[in-house]
């Protein structure tokens, strides 16, 4: 019914426009009065549906410029999308696109995980990701972005700023940052094509210290849980000496894809659950459980974690603390516990609705959104921790304090399970 109606748009004046556009959308949802009680709509939603037909009759009628039927409409989606929360959004094609581009680990821009800051209305930086731009530049995790060039970022929508943010590689960017208390500083940056290595290993001491295998995971694209696998398969055999235990390094993780984050946490559990995630009024209540293929053979695991460790890193560091698998150490993650759905619109080609529909909860059934995660050992990063351009790898390593105190960690608790 509502396509017979569709068609009829375009054979009538543009003076009726406006009515016969409220007049499909009532009579589309007219058509779901017959569903369950939280799907009928009350007659103040009529009204409001007129409302938006008459506006948009006038806007398309009376504004200063022409504009066109397909930017109104996708406006208007775009707005009630993007007024629930930061994380849902309407994605046109190219927006679409953009994100399938993203989630296979390779894109153009800055390196930067971002959030909307809704107490200051700026860009938030969640965490810039490893050997990009913006980590070379210097930003860091809860920097707020005020300015994109000359433009303000105060009223604009998360997707909007990215956008403006990413443009074309090569072309430099000027950033506008408010860090703390501190007056705001500009940062000028080349946008270059991001190459995600998400996974890095490497072993950490001698024999006579005990090795252990350390883990960096920068991210959760699709199959990083595959590839983490094979890569720590592949440190186990390089070693020369038994490995006595593993650091995971989660800080500046941002999150990624939900399957890959409980695919992770799988490698190193040997049963129980590992997240269970919960809709609106406990609706679609899924648990997801681990298989018994710790890939570690149980030896003593650190997770490291910082303020820009977010979303799926909070579900693997959740999952193996709570199971008491590993020791949490470092600073409180973000707190980014909700869960995003990919809805393709039939109606718009290769358009898409990324809506928030869950959020998660740890093990113990802990709710990490807005809260994070406590480590069980604090300790504070230094200053000069994220490595400079040209600085010396060797030595930033070595000033890694919380990276240290997990390496120490780990082989104390194996020199304590080997006195048992």
């Amino acid at each position: 019914m509502f396509r017979v109606v569709k068609t009829l748009l375009h054979k009538m004046p543009t003076f009726l426009l406006g009515a016969a556009v409220a007049f499909a959308v009532v009579l589309f949802f007219s058509v779901q009065k017959s569903g369950s009680a939280s799907e009928r709509v009350s007659s103040d939603t009529y009204a409001l549906l007129d409302a938006f037909g008459e506006v948009f009759h006038r806007v398309r009628r009376d504004y200063v410029r022409e504009v066109g039927d397909e930017e109104l409409i996708e406006a208007a989606i775009e707005g009630m999308v993007s007024s629930l929360d930061p994380h849902s959004a309407y994605l046109n094609p190219r927006r679409y696109r953009e994100l399938q581009i993203n989630t296979h680990g390779e894109f153009g821009g800055l390196g930067i995980e971002v959030t909307l800051d809704e107490e200051s209305g700026a860009v938030k930086v969640i965490s810039p990701l490893d050997d990009t731009p913006a980590m070379q530049a210097g930003i860091q995790s809860g920097d707020l972005i005020v300015r994109i060039d000359d433009t303000p970022v105060r009223g604009m929508t998360l997707d909007k700023a990215v956008d403006i943010l990413r443009g074309p590689v090569g072309k430099e960017v000027t950033l506008t940052i408010k860090r703390g208390d501190a007056e705001p500083f500009e940062l000028t940056i080349e946008r270059k094509l991001i190459k995600l290595r998400v996974v890095r290993t490497r072993l950490e001491g001698a024999a006579r210290d005990g090795v252990v295998g350390y883990v960096r995971l920068a991210g959760f694209s699709e199959k990083v849980a595959k590839t983490m696998k094979r890569e720590i398969e592949k440190m186990k055999e390089e070693a020369t000496s038994p490995i006595v235990g593993y650091v995971l390094d989660l800080r500046n993780n941002p999150g990624g894809l939900l399957d890959q984050a409980i695919a992770v946490s799988d490698l190193f559990l040997s049963g129980g659950e590992i997240v269970s995630v919960r809709g609106r009024g406990g609706k679609n209540h899924q648990r997801f459980q681990a298989s018994k293929n710790d890939i570690t053979d149980g030896k003593p695991l650190v997770v490291l974690i910082n303020g820009a460790s977010a979303s799926a890193s909070e579900i693997v560091a959740g999952a193996l603390k709570d199971h008491r698998r590993a020791k949490l150490l470092g600073e409180k993650s973000f707190g980014k516990g909700s869960v995003q759905t990919l809805i393709p619109l039939k109606n718009r080609r290769d358009a898409a609705l990324k809506l928030t529909v869950q959020h998660y909860y740890t093990p113990s059934g802990t709710l990490i959104h807005k809260k994070g995660i406590e480590p069980d050992i604090l300790v504070l990063k230094k200053e000069k921790e994220t490595p400079s351009e040209g600085s010396n790898k060797k030595t930033d390593e070595e000033e890694d304090t919380q990276l240290q105190s997990a390496l120490e960690l780990v082989r104390l608790e194996a020199r304590s399970t080997a006195q048992k």
